[in-house]
């Protein structure tokens, strides 16, 4: 596969328990996953166990429906950018919200070393008050 189809991979599985599943195929074991600076999880985690507890399980048990469409991918050499939107609802608030988003992947021997987002955290922000 080429790089560009392992990150395709991860976000066009028919469900999202088959991205996960196409994430921790594709995933190096030490992985470098950075949520952006202001958004709610933000921070560096190393290792898939801990971006799936400090990202993946709190996304899945505080939002409704929180979901990322790509509108387009971005490939050169080892690196892929996937934009797009994230769309959710905040369940203690009941507010739905709307962001702007890229992510940036980095792959090497086609393995994921590393991923950065960049997100306008504003209206995610918002929906959580």
């Amino acid at each position: 596969m080429t790089n560009l189809e392992i990150i395709k991979s991860t976000y066009e599985g028919k469900t999202s328990e088959e991205n996960g599943k196409n994430l921790a195929k594709y995933v190096a074991e030490d992985i470098t996953w950075t949520e952006a600076k202001g958004f709610p999880y933000a921070g560096t985690y190393v290792g898939l166990e801990n971006v799936t507890q400090n990202v993946f399980s709190r996304l899945g048990s505080e939002w409704i429906d929180y979901k990322f469409t790509p509108e387009d991918y971005v490939a050169s050499d080892d690196k892929v950018v996937a934009y797009g939107t994230y769309k959710g609802i905040y369940k203690r608030t009941s507010k739905p919200f709307e962001a702007r988003v890229a992510h940036i992947w980095k792959l090497k021997d086609g393995k994921i070393i590393n991923f950065e987002q960049f997100v306008d955290s504003l209206p995610v922000n918002n929906a959580m008050k």
